[in-house]
């Protein structure tokens, strides 16, 4: 099958989705509704920090503006919701940082091992000026971000072999985002990247597809894939956001009263969003571990020294002067 008929075959996805769900606000009376899509259950975090977000903007609002979540991937992969909000059909969406690097290459920051030490640090960069330089970077693309939602640190689940240091990573499958560096970091580590969309990941652990995956305690429980993969490695080699964004053709549709209701939504549902990850990431290890999940916390000293030379590799570029500016921040 060749590039031309892939890449045409999903485009057409994509206006099929869009002629579904039509544009990506409607109006009735003195009331804009608009439509938000993401990939994950009604119970996860994101989904629920959404929710909340809709209660505060209806409040603001009077009621005068809303929005209507479409969850699961009703209308398709996070890169399905990028480009329905680059062409207008839909208004905003949640989704990972990864793979809106296909689309800003600012945002591949996110993907590089061990940028950050701790959430700390990760919180004091987000909440600068550099933060909102990167939130807004989507901008060029037609696409407005938001907010950056909390969404931990990834770290490898494996099965049936454990990851205690990355020589065990040697020779293995790991799914990853579809993401360049992902893949890029697989493999300085030693492991196969092998991209897979996250909705067929749980058959591909079963069927042996993949060795493993990388993803927070949180997913890896919601998703129930430690029903297949029982070793839960903690060596967070780095730490990508969620990113809410708005389409910039509807932003621009919309007054500057609209702008500032969102904004004011969006800013409480920022703290409530980071309370509720904190508490939901302990609970996704107590059950984890209740579960019989081998949950390893070792040395992240050998994985750190693994990517010097691949963080390295980076400087002189627009990506390691954003490293360096990070840096600083410590």
């Amino acid at each position: 099958m060749s590039r031309n008929y892939i890449l045409l075959l999903g485009f057409l996805v994509v206006m099929v989705i869009a002629s579904l769900i039509g544009l990506g606000l409607r109006t009735q009376s003195n009331q804009t509704v608009l439509h938000v899509g993401h990939v994950v259950d009604t119970s996860h975090t994101m989904h629920r920090a959404l929710s909340y977000f809709n209660d505060k903007l209806t409040e603001v609002s009077g009621g005068e503006l809303t929005i209507e979540i479409y969850p699961s991937g009703q209308l398709g992969s996070e890169r399905d919701l990028i480009e329905l909000m680059q062409i207008g059909s839909l208004a905003m969406a949640q989704v990972s940082v990864g793979p809106v690097e296909s689309f800003v290459p600012e945002m591949q920051i996110f993907s590089l091992p061990y940028v950050f030490d701790d959430a700390d640090h990760f919180w004091r960069v987000i909440n600068s000026d550099l933060g909102e330089k990167l939130l807004l970077s989507p901008l060029k693309v037609d696409l407005r971000g938001l907010a950056f939602f909390d969404a931990g640190s990834r770290s490898f689940y494996t099965c049936p072999k454990p990851i205690d240091n990355p020589d065990d990573l040697a020779g293995m499958k790991i799914r990853v985002m579809k993401s360049q560096s992902a893949v890029s970091l697989m493999r300085e580590l030693g492991a196969s990247a092998t991209p897979i969309s996250f909705g067929e990941l749980y058959t591909a652990l079963q069927q042996g597809v993949v060795d493993g995956a990388e993803n927070s305690p949180i997913t890896y429980y919601k998703a129930r894939h430690y029903e297949i993969c029982k070793n839960f490695t903690l060596d967070e080699h780095n730490t990508i956001p969620a990113i809410v964004m708005f389409s910039e053709k509807i932003w621009q549709s919309l007054n500057e009263q609209q702008h500032q209701w969102l904004q004011i939504a969006m800013k409480s549902t920022v703290e409530y969003q980071k309370q509720l990850w904190a508490e939901d990431t302990q609970v996704a290890l107590t059950n984890l571990e209740a579960a019989g999940v081998n949950i390893i916390t070792p040395d992240k000293t050998p994985f750190q020294e693994k990517v010097v030379s691949f963080k390295e590799s980076f400087e002189g570029t627009p990506i390691g002067d954003i490293l360096e500016q990070i840096e600083e921040k410590r």
